[in-house]
């Protein structure tokens, strides 16, 4: 039995919260404990589904891994101190464990299974599948690897110069990480810098990498050292109180400790170009990762148009800037964001057909959306089609809409916000 949300309009936020931990950084903390030698420890930890599937799929692995809520111990084992594991690895929902964890696996010598549920069985994983076989790995699944589940036998390869025709921090952490224990050097080129938490957190367990414009470049037979991670506020769960705030006349919210590494911050820039107030205060580096404090007031927004390289800065936040955009006045254009349509569910479609409910107008493109500005909302059936994403977005819809929003599949919502319902009541006046 799936849960439901039910949400009704409200008339301003305000307050000072602290949202989840970040999901990029929990999964990667976890993956470099384990490959590290020595204990990490991990504070502010998502112990959401996704985060947890990565823990399960180590623990499996023969690492020891306590956690308890947002603490996690991680006993490394050292690269190579992986075990073969006796039965398929699920990775659940989590599209960041299966593509890193290919990348992983592809130098182990041993072979493992990899699957996941019903969303992961649709999601292209030959993006990172052809890159690891040119070095070496075998690896085979439903379509020749197009598709899970993943049998990969890895060990034995070799440094490729990768250029790749997407902008993906998934794919480029996977070639990245088998890279680390291929022969030679490897590198990765792609048409924009996607978010870059794998290169950070590694030069934090001591591994060397190489940035040159929009390459990156490691040399294989690197070991890491362990080391202790505070995970900062994850600034896409943090979006959405964001949008609130600037949809609902007279609110305020101050956001604790949220990262907010340069290539996620394209929410920020969108409030900014849209003509919002939003501040960063408290400004400082953590494990190599920017955090600040955000503030944010409600400002009246204008249209806007968000293409090129700033896309994949925001690419998880569109749901909820299309609900920003049809508050401001004018037209908002999305361009260049074709990769929506692989995420947990087409998101072009899905925003599309979801926020069309609540009776706003939304036109979709190939690559991106057009939405009007200016649009009165009224309470509608949502369903979130098992995106927390879009079970989110679709919330802070119903915060303006009039009458009752009813959001169906809410539990997917835990994926990357765990007591996002909570939290957003604690604020609501």
């Amino acid at each position: 039995m799936t849960e439901q949300l039910t949400i009704n309009k409200v008339t301003t936020i305000s307050g000072e919260v602290v949202v989840p931990g970040d999901k990029s950084i929990s999964h990667r903390a976890v993956m470099f404990g384990a490959l590290a030698e020595g204990t990490t420890s991990i504070t502010g930890f998502l112990p959401g589904a996704d985060c947890l599937s990565t823990i399960n799929c180590f623990q499996r692995m023969g690492i020891q891994i306590e956690q308890n809520e947002d603490k996690v111990t991680v006993i490394g084992k050292g690269w190579f101190g992986l075990e073969e594991p006796d039965q398929k690895l699920d990775v659940g929902n989590s599209g960041t464990t299966i593509r890193l964890m290919s990348g992983i696996l592809a130098t182990q010598p041993f072979h493992c299974v990899i699957e996941g549920d019903e969303s992961i069985a649709k999601r292209p994983m030959r993006r990172v599948v052809g890159p690891l076989k040119e070095m070496g790995a075998r690896i085979d699944g439903r379509k020749s690897g197009e598709f899970t589940p993943l049998a990969i036998r890895g060990g034995d390869l070799i440094g490729i110069n990768y250029v790749s025709p997407v902008a993906s921090a998934q794919v480029k952490s996977a070639i990245l990480l088998a890279g680390l224990q291929a022969n030679g050097t490897t590198s990765v080129e792609e048409p924009s810098i996607s978010r870059d938490h794998t290169e950070r957190m590694l030069q934090a367990f001591g591994v060397e990498i190489k940035r040159e414009g929009k390459k990156v470049t490691v040399t294989g037979g690197q070991r890491l050292t362990a080391t202790d991670i505070s995970v900062p506020g994850d600034i896409s769960s943090a979006a959405f109180l964001i949008a609130a705030v600037m949809i609902l006349p007279g609110s305020r919210l101050v956001i604790k400790n949220v990262g907010i590494n340069p290539t996620r911050t394209g929410i920020i820039d969108v409030v900014k170009a849209m003509g919002g107030i939003i501040e960063l205060r408290n400004e400082r580096i953590v494990n190599e990762e920017p955090v600040a404090d955000i503030y944010v007031e409600y400002t009246a927004l204008k249209g806007t148009v968000l293409e090129g390289d700033l896309i994949p800065r925001l690419i998880d936040e569109i749901p909820v800037i299309a609900v920003m955009a049809s508050q401001a006045e004018g037209q908002t254009i999305i361009r260049d964001a074709k990769e929506l349509r692989v995420k947990e569910t087409d998101r072009i479609a899905t925003v599309v057909n979801q926020l069309g409910k609540f009776g706003a107008k939304v036109i979709p493109t190939d690559d991106g959306m057009i939405i009007e500005g200016n649009q009165r909302l009224h309470g509608a059936e949502i369903d979130s089609m098992g995106d927390h994403r879009i079970g989110m977005a679709m919330a802070i819809a119903g915060l303006i809409a009039e009458g009752q929003t009813v959001i169906n599949q809410a539990d997917a919502i835990r994926v990357s916000f765990p007591g996002f319902a909570e939290l957003l009541h604690s604020i609501c006046k």
